[in-house]
């Protein structure tokens, strides 16, 4: 099961600290695909992440969902290039036909574009009002970026920053985490294991990783998501190609790493220097 839930954001509702993740989910065999998301459901993984630019996505999570719209903490994402006051309202009746659903749970802008805030925060809080979102927020913002949302927005109307964090990019650590949590802003990890750049079984990491593993009757993975998510703020949305694996994602949710094991991690995946610009898939 998916252990223990927390609170999305200051204002949101009790889910599960690991979600499901769809990008590119719409590229592998869509049966297992379909499956593995109604298995994460089952285990308790309830939070399913998608958006208008992942392809097929949008409606495949439509079939995933079928007869349990309302287990579901339901996310999608509109376009920068769409996020326009009236861009952004069609992005997300569009998505909702996708999705056969007359609500999302929160609805977030992919990445800063062209528009102004404003008008994107103007369009999320029309939508609200409408009951067609529940909450909104953004993803890959730095904290400049944050900032300046907040200024517009005002407190507490940020739900989340879904941002890319995995063992090998712990970036948000330096300022984005701090910030998400001063303001009570969920922050949500996409590519929790990196695109193939998850520790080797051979490498320092890998050894440890197992090591930790063996010792939790765990896998190494499962070890990765519990220090990705093991503060309060933190979720990550790891994608499983099969019920298999969205099983053995959804386990994590209950493992509790010691302070030890997290110091541990911390010296054999460091942290590194504070980027110029925020990391970003």
């Amino acid at each position: 099961m998916s252990g223990d839930t927390r609170k999305f954001g200051r204002g949101g509702p009790e889910i599960a600290p690991i979600g499901q993740g769809t990008w590119y989910i719409d590229r592998g065999d869509r049966t297992a695909a379909i499956a593995a998301l109604r298995r994460g459901l089952d285990l308790g993984m309830t939070h399913i992440d998608t958006a208008e630019m992942y392809g097929d996505a949008e409606p495949l999570v439509a079939e995933a969902i079928d007869g349990r719209r309302d287990q579901v903490f339901l996310v999608s994402k509109v376009l920068p290039s769409n996020a326009s006051r009236r861009g952004t309202v069609a992005a997300c009746e569009r998505s909702l036909k996708r999705l056969k659903t007359d609500r999302l749970d929160c609805y977030l802008l992919h990445w800063r574009g062209q528009y102004r805030l404003a008008e994107t925060v103007a369009a999320f809080e029309e939508l609200v009002a409408a009951g067609k979102i529940r909450s909104w927020g953004v993803s890959n913002f730095d904290v400049g970026d944050l900032w300046e949302l907040l200024k517009v927005a005002g407190p507490d109307r940020i739900a989340c920053n879904q941002v890319l964090y995995h063992l090998r990019e712990r970036a948000i650590e330096h300022a984005v985490i701090p910030w998400c949590e001063a303001h009570g802003v969920a922050v949500t990890a996409y590519s929790p294991f990196g695109h193939d750049e998850f520790p080797l079984p051979r490498s320092t990491e890998g050894r440890l990783l197992q090591s930790i593993a063996e010792a939790h009757g765990a896998t190494p993975r499962q070890v990765a998501l519990a220090f990705l998510t093991r503060r309060p703020s933190l979720f990550a949305i790891p994608k499983a190609a099969d019920p298999a694996h969205a099983a053995d994602n959804a386990a994590a949710g209950s493992l509790r790493l010691s302070d030890d094991e997290i110091a541990a991690i911390d010296q054999a995946c460091p942290l590194g220097p504070e980027p110029a610009s925020l990391p970003m898939l």
